[in-house]
């Protein structure tokens, strides 16, 4: 036992029990906001709130699928960053479609339910991000979740702002330009997730070949 400590297994196995306990924790946190925000979106009508709620399902999938590889290879890793980032593009997509129908079917969502619900959402992501930030530069599977963590702090301010906008000028467009804001930055961090992802996979294709 003493000798696999001093080769490094006792810390390896240690640094993925650590993994495990803050991605099952972020995962349930995630989860249950879902839930509540996607039915205050309906309820309030708000396409920005909708996109939020999107964030947190991700998420939830996100922080599944990372709980499920920490034990396993780099290339496993990767494989999971680049399907993690297809649901975050898959996200996106949906933001946009529901805008395009909010902008052939307009409706004033309700902006007590979106601040409400967007300062919920903050408060949950801002725990979220504080258990998340020692992990962020352990592996590529810690740093694409780290990015899934810090978009949904953007993602709460838009939809505060957006509550505003709509209050403020008693129309439903700040709600839809937020979204649209937010469906673009999901479309950024799903392709920088799908570039990390591919580039870990090349490089350990390399040294495979390498290796042969």
């Amino acid at each position: 036992m003493a000798g696999s400590c001093c080769n490094g297994g006792c810390a390896v196995e240690a640094l993925r029990m650590r993994q495990k306990g803050t991605l099952l924790k972020v995962l349930w946190i995630n989860a249950v906001m879902f839930v509540l925000i996607a039915g205050a979106a309906v309820y309030g009508r708000s396409t920005a709130l909708l996109s939020d709620s999107l964030d947190n399902l991700g998420d939830t999938l996100t922080y599944g699928l990372s709980l499920y590889v920490v034990s396993q290879d780099l290339r496993a890793k990767a494989r999971v960053a680049l399907f993690k980032g297809g649901l975050i593009l898959c996200a996106a997509l949906v933001v946009i479609g529901q805008i395009l129908w909010k902008l052939a079917y307009p409706a004033t969502p309700s902006h007590e339910v979106m601040s409400l619900f967007s300062l919920a959402g903050l408060a949950a992501n801002a725990v979220c991000l504080w258990l998340l930030w020692r992990h962020r530069h352990e592996d590529i599977n810690m740093s694409s979740v780290f990015e899934c963590s810090r978009n949904d702090i953007a993602s709460n301010l838009s939809v505060l702002l957006a509550a505003g906008g709509v209050w403020l000028l008693d129309a439903g467009w700040p709600d839809l330009v937020v979204a649209g804001l937010l469906a673009l930055l999901l479309l950024r961090s799903s392709l920088h997730v799908i570039r990390g992802a591919l580039a870990e996979l090349g490089s350990r294709k390399d040294v495979l070949d390498t290796a042969t």
